[in-house]
């Protein structure tokens, strides 16, 4: 039998690419919008609020990106 192995197809890693990005921008924008209500409230128009709200955001989504990435490449055939 000439079985087609199910996690060797290019669709399959197209839509892995496609999430990762995904999910590093959401999150950001997310950091974003945590961060530029956080500033309106305590920030007095500093913007240091907005940028530690982006790079929360970031490195969020570089660590979900990375759990992700450690469960995809897991050698599921065992």
């Amino acid at each position: 039998m000439n079985e087609k192995d199910p996690y060797n197809q290019p669709w399959r890693a197209a839509a892995l690419v496609s999430a990762l990005g995904i999910d590093i921008v959401v999150c950001t924008t997310v950091g974003y919008f945590i961060g530029s209500l956080a500033d309106k409230h305590w920030g007095g128009g500093t913007k240091t609020w907005l940028i530690v709200g982006v790079l929360i955001g970031f490195a969020i989504g570089i660590f979900t990106v990375i759990l992700v990435l450690k469960r995809f490449l897991e050698d599921k055939r065992e």
